[in-house]
C-alpha cells in the first residue's frame, strides 16, 4: 500500500511538472490570411518578390537580390533569396519564371526553399512583382505563409 502511494504521488508531480511546462511554452504566434489592418498594406505581403538587401548566410556581407515574402511580422519580414546561378541540380531550389517581374531577364531564376531570412523592413528598396501561382502553391507546401501577429 506504501509502494503504491508513492508511486502515485510521483506521478502526481510528473503530471504537474508537465502541466506547468506547457503553459510555460510561448504561443505560437498567430498566423493570418490577410493583413491585421490597413497599416500592413504597404509593407511587402506574402507572395510578392521584393528586391531587399539581404545578408549573406557566412555573415561577411550582403547583396541587393530578389527575394519572396513569406511572413510579415509586426517589426520584421520572412523571405526566402532567389538567385540567378543555375541551381538545377540542387532539391532544396526549385526554378522559378522570371520574366514577369524582372523584363531583363535572358533566364529564369532559382528559389531557395531551405531558410528563410528575417529582414527588417528598411532592407527592402522596390517590389518586383507577384510570384506566380504554381510556385506559390509548391512553397506553401514547406512554409507557413501569412501575416503574422
Amino acid at each position: 500500500m506504501r509502494t503504491a502511494l508513492v508511486w502515485l504521488a510521483v506521478l502526481i508531480v510528473i503530471a504537474a511538472l508537465a502541466w506547468w511546462r506547457l503553459r510555460r511554452r510561448p504561443a505560437r504566434p498567430r498566423l493570418r490570411s490577410e493583413p491585421p489592418d490597413a497599416s500592413w498594406r504597404t509593407r511587402p505581403q506574402p507572395g510578392e518578390i521584393w528586391w531587399a538587401d539581404v545578408p549573406f548566410e557566412d555573415g561577411t556581407g550582403h547583396k541587393v537580390r530578389p527575394c519572396l515574402v513569406l511572413r510579415t511580422h509586426q517589426r520584421q519580414v520572412e523571405v526566402l533569396k532567389i538567385t540567378s546561378q543555375d541551381q538545377s541540380a540542387r532539391r532544396d531550389h526549385v526554378e522559378i519564371p522570371t520574366k514577369a517581374w524582372d523584363r531583363r531577364a535572358t533566364h529564369n531564376s532559382f528559389l531557395d526553399l531551405s531558410g528563410p531570412f528575417q529582414l527588417r523592413d528598411a532592407a527592402f528598396s522596390r517590389k518586383a512583382g507577384t510570384v506566380d501561382p504554381k510556385t506559390w502553391r509548391a512553397v506553401r507546401e514547406l512554409h507557413r505563409t501569412g501575416w503574422v501577429s
